[in-house]
């Protein structure tokens, strides 16, 4: 079918009155999901399994060289994540329950945090933590906790 010049000047207008509104309208957010590898501010590296449907995710945690404690084996995590769908920014909690080398000691991290995705699509996550130790009485409780913060950026 053969269409008249004007009827192809018409088609042509409305085709770069689309591509117009379609820059002028901001790009959807990127979701900010805690699945792959991060990378602490002291160095600690951080494999997050896909998330589940229902947010929840495993991995594993192994400390850096700010942790100066060759004992610390690579340990096992488990946590969930507020449902990325909902909010763009979405709110995280794991623990980790450390694995040590030759030791009875027990110690087990909480960690609680936000992911937030900036403006160049870089995301990074915001997070503290609450180390605790065992203590060997309840004398020794005061010097069981440590209190932190931490920020992990994404391992591409």
């Amino acid at each position: 079918m053969l269409r008249s010049p004007a009827a192809m000047g018409s088609g042509a207008f409305a085709l770069a009155l689309a591509l117009a509104l379609a820059a002028c309208v901001a790009p959807a957010e990127r979701k900010c999901l805690l699945s792959g590898s991060w990378r602490s501010d002291t160095g600690c590296r951080m494999v997050v399994s896909v998330l589940s449907k229902d947010g929840r995710f495993s991995g594993s945690y192994l400390p850096g060289p700010a942790a100066g404690n060759s004992e610390i084996l690579t340990s096992p995590l488990e946590g969930s994540q507020q449902d990325a769908r909902l909010v763009p920014h979405p709110t995280f909690s794991f623990i980790v329950h450390w694995q040590l080398r030759d030791s009875d000691t027990t110690r087990t991290t909480a960690f609680l945090g936000q992911c937030y995705t900036g403006t160049n699509g870089e995301e990074t996550l915001h997070a503290l933590w609450l180390l605790r130790e065992a203590a060997d009485s309840p004398a020794e409780d005061w010097k069981a906790t440590r209190v932190g913060t931490s920020i992990f950026t994404r391992i591409k």
